[in-house]
């Protein structure tokens, strides 16, 4: 099977399972001679403060900056390992639906590489699991990543 891709993406939360999909996506992108997108979803649940208040703006900024230097930093690593094509983005949304069918539609992805999971077994259980989800619905190849 020859399959060639051009559009990669790697989405990442910074766990254990999002590093070793990132090391993934560095090498299948460089086989590949692809472009590679970083992309970091903020839950915009997570703006809900208790008692039902919302956090202020610049808790919120301040958590977009984060996640900017962080994927910042996974960029400069992949240009380390000599790929040229790599982009970095923050998105705001439900992580599910972003990065199963909303980011791959606006990009023309034609895989995503994903961590096994980032949620222990209850999370799993209560909410589901992203990589379950983006495994189901993605409109391109999907590749689970367990191991380096």
């Amino acid at each position: 099977m020859d399959q060639e891709y051009n559009q990669l993406l790697v989405p990442v939360d910074g766990s254990d399972e999002a590093e070793l999909a990132f090391q993934k996506a560095v090498k299948v992108a460089g086989a590949n001679h692809a472009h590679l997108d970083i992309l970091n979803v903020l839950d915009t649940k997570q703006f809900i403060g208790g008692y039902g208040g919302m956090i202020s703006g610049d808790a919120v900024y301040q958590l977009t900056q984060d996640a900017e230097n962080y994927l910042n930093g996974l960029a400069d690593r992949a240009k380390q390992a000599g790929l040229e094509d790599v982009a970095i983005h923050v998105r705001f949304g439900n992580p599910k639906t972003v990065i199963a069918t909303d980011f791959p539609h606006d990009h023309k992805i034609d895989l995503i590489i994903i961590g096994a999971t980032g949620l222990n077994a209850m999370e799993r259980v209560l909410v589901g699991s992203v990589t379950e989800y983006v495994n189901r619905t993605a409109p391109c190849d999907v590749l689970i990543v367990k191991t380096t």
